[in-house]
């Protein structure tokens, strides 16, 4: 149906009525139709690209995250060391 859509020669309201359906879903179709087309026809280089920009997004987390840690426990074993040496 999007298809149909797409190549113009009915109009959304003859497919919705043709197919049974809402011509809203059509246009729907239609539209997510229209903006998968460029991912189907890119060689995959968008894909990789955000699939590099989520993971270094991700491992930029994980490094706040170690840093958090790693500063509390430094804390800790500060806090630590100072009791330990006033015994």
């Amino acid at each position: 149906m999007a298809l149909e859509a797409l190549r113009g020669d009915k109009t959304i309201q003859e497919i919705a009525a043709k197919h049974k359906v809402h011509p809203n879903q059509v246009s729907t179709w239609k539209r997510q139709a229209v903006d998968g087309l460029g991912e189907v026809f890119s060689n995959g280089t968008d894909r990789a690209q955000r699939d590099h920009l989520t993971e270094v997004r991700d491992l930029h987390a994980k490094i706040g995250e170690l840093t958090v840690e790693r500063d509390f426990l430094a804390g800790g074993l500060k806090r630590w060391a100072v009791k330990s040496a006033r015994r």
